[in-house]
């Protein structure tokens, strides 16, 4: 028979026999029995328990890495780790950088402004005025039509795009846009009107005035409505006619009220700011990177290897692609980003997600606008410019400037001569002077002789 005391050992005991005499202590010593079992099992459940907190505390070894949490990076790597992996490997070139950690200079020529646009003033004036007070070459506005001319008093959301970004105009014209028009009782109108066709996604009416015959809706709708003439129509729909009195932007495209706007006056002391201290906070508060207007996009995420060529315009080949969206359909507008989260060009998709996932050659997507300035990121181990542009680059600086090409392949050919051609080369250079100056010499024998 074993034994198990409270210590948890375990004890061998010799066996006993049983016999009448020994029934009246049979049941005390069964209860005693019981309680250090009972004592026992607890015991093991405590150094179960301990073994069981020393091993949470051990690193053990695992199949897989641990998902990261990308729901918070910012722009276009938001919720990176939800893309679809086509390939890891990739070698990393040290150039470019963050959107957010540019250089000042870069980051003003990347930048957009979402602003406040007040009453009065055309959207080309105050795009103007910021283009003096950046003191920026270009900028540029995302509105298919200044509205500000027809109705100046028109205020609310003006993306205005500095510099680079002003190549995303064009496709911030076609997003929707939502507006509060202040309909009134009819006036006379000088505007020409056109038939158009455009679609209206959303209408709510947010305050009537029945007294003073004034209402507030806001309408959410395709890029290019007229709101004067929606008012017009919601007039005759009711019986009583209505003109526009008031029309305000609250949201165009990927920009709102709510996304860091602002006004002309903080872009005047933002400037100011740094201007006098150095500061770059105020200013880069003011102006966002140009990938916050393409954060709805479906994104493919390239190679650096693969960019520059992607930058002169080559198409991305299935090679060149790390990561790409789901959902993406044939000929559906895309953007092409790096790895550090930078908006290499705008793109129109060659292939589908399915295709993308299965297919191992072929092209993925051709560029539609490019963004990026060429040879940020140079080819590694080679030339940054693809070989028909480095062939093309030779001929014309060979057409432009000859004197200086052929220097440079003399040059060139110096460098590489061995000190037995260096010697050969310095003889015959010498021979040459000295048949020179010997012409040199009996011309001017001759001439002497002419003169006597």
């Amino acid at each position: 028979m074993w034994l198990i005391d409270g210590s948890t050992k375990l004890h061998a005991s010799p066996p006993v026999k049983f016999c009448p005499t020994m029934a009246s202590g049979a049941k005390t010593n069964n209860r005693v029995t019981n309680q250090e079992a009972a004592a026992a099992k607890m015991t093991m459940d405590i150094v179960k328990a301990n073994s069981a907190e020393e091993d949470e505390q051990i690193i053990k070894p695992q199949a897989s890495t641990p998902a990261v949490d990308t729901s918070d990076w910012p722009l276009l790597l938001k919720n990176y780790s939800n893309l679809l992996v086509r390939t890891g490997h990739f070698t990393p070139i040290p150039h470019g950088c963050a959107p957010h950690k540019r250089d000042i200079k870069s980051y003003i020529q990347s930048g957009v402004i979402n602003l406040d646009k007040p009453s009065n003033p055309s959207s080309h004036e105050v795009v103007s005025w910021i283009k003096r007070i950046l003191r920026c070459d270009k900028t540029g506005h995302s509105e298919l039509y200044d509205y500000r001319l027809l109705d100046p008093k028109v205020t609310g959301c003006l993306i205005v795009c500095v510099d680079r970004a002003t190549r995303l105009v064009k496709s911030q014209q076609g997003a929707d846009l939502d507006w509060c028009p202040l309909p009134k009782a009819p006036l006379i109108s000088a505007v020409k009107r056109q038939l158009r066709i455009r679609t209206i996604h959303k209408i709510d009416l947010i305050e009537f005035d029945n007294d003073r015959g004034l209402g507030v809706f806001s309408v959410s709708c395709e890029a290019g409505t007229y709101i004067r003439t929606l008012c017009v129509h919601l007039g005759l729909l009711l019986g009583v006619g209505a003109h526009m009195q008031e029309l305000r932007r609250v949201r165009s495209g990927a920009m709102d009220e709510s996304k860091s706007m602002v006004t002309l006056h903080d872009v005047l002391d933002a400037q100011w700011q740094y201007d006098n201290t150095r500061d770059e906070t105020y200013l880069r508060k003011v102006i966002m990177p140009l990938e916050s207007l393409l954060c709805t996009y479906k994104r493919l995420v390239v190679k650096d290897s693969a960019v520059n060529a992607v930058c002169y315009g080559a198409k991305l080949m299935l090679p060149g692609l790390l990561r790409y969206e789901d959902g993406i359909e044939h000929h559906e507008e895309i953007v092409l980003m790096t790895t550090k989260g930078e908006a290499i060009c705008l793109g129109i998709a060659q292939m589908s997600t399915l295709e993308m996932s299965t297919c191992d050659h072929g092209v993925v997507a051709k560029v539609k606008r490019n963004i990026m300035e060429r040879d940020l990121y140079p080819a590694a181990g080679a030339s940054a410019l693809p070989r028909w542009r480095r062939r093309s680059s030779r001929r014309m600086a060979s057409l432009t400037n000859p004197v200086a090409d052929d220097a440079d392949s003399k040059k060139r050919k110096k460098e590489a001569e061995t000190p037995d051609e260096k010697a050969e080369r310095k003889r015959r250079k010498a021979e040459k002077k000295a048949v020179k100056e010997a012409k040199k010499a009996a011309k001017g024998k001759k001439d002497d002789s002419d003169s006597d």
